[in-house]
């Protein structure tokens, strides 16, 4: 298979396997990337630099503007980074209000532009207790609004859907990816903090696949 899709590339381990997924398959590939005040905005900068290493077309959109409507997470805001396991106990802090759907919104938008029959995100089995925006039948009603908000149909799809964070990693060692070119921590700092829910989750990841994450961490798990 192959045509034209946007991907809504983080700079995170997942948007990274899918972003080299979509290039694998045959497709042409337009990365957006959206800095919306999150703190970790170092992923930014992993996906800066994949991008232009693999001379693709990339474009970093400034929603900033946004951030004062999109309260009380702590991605965002001034409010502390949960630690500890993945779980939607601690980790819906995370949640930042309708994000997904905001930067979807924009993709589809970007899709029609250049002429994409398709927006792909990463989001993946492990995000289904946490993140509304990441569910099953998100992603479907999302997909059948695109297809009628344009006069250009566009499809919204998320090829891990039904993927752990594990089974994703598998799938980009297999593909020969090299995880020092992205960035998960949700905090920003020189080096990965190791105690976050994100990082915990990683970490878990490159254990169950039997390696060493690459990254420099403060603290390992």
């Amino acid at each position: 298979m192959s045509g034209s899709v946007v991907v809504i590339y983080s700079g995170g381990m997942d948007s990274y396997t899918l972003l080299h997924s979509a290039l694998r398959e045959g497709h042409e590939v337009h990365a957006l990337s959206f800095d919306y005040g999150q703190r970790h905005r170092r992923e930014l900068a992993c996906a800066e630099t994949v991008c232009c290493d693999l001379g693709i077309a990339h474009e970093v959109v400034d929603i900033r503007s946004i951030q004062a409507l999109l309260k009380g997470s702590a991605l965002t805001d001034s409010v502390s980074v949960p630690e500890g396991h993945y779980q939607e106990s601690n980790m819906k802090d995370t949640v930042v209000p309708n994000r997904n759907m905001v930067l979807l919104s924009l993709a589809i938008g970007h899709a029609v532009s250049v002429g994409a029959g398709a927006v792909w995100y990463g989001a993946h089995g492990g995000d289904h207790a946490i993140y509304p925006d990441c569910r099953p039948e998100f992603i479907r009603r999302m997909d059948a609004v695109a297809q009628i908000a344009n006069y250009d149909p566009v499809h919204v799809e998320a090829p891990f859907m039904e993927l752990s964070k594990g089974d994703i990693l598998a799938r980009g060692l297999a593909m020969g990816l090299d995880y020092r070119h992205t960035w998960t921590c949700y905090n920003g700092r020189e080096q990965a903090c190791g105690r976050c829910g994100a990082c915990v989750e990683r970490l878990e990841a490159f254990v169950r696949n039997g390696i060493s994450d690459p990254l420099p961490y403060e603290e390992r798990a």
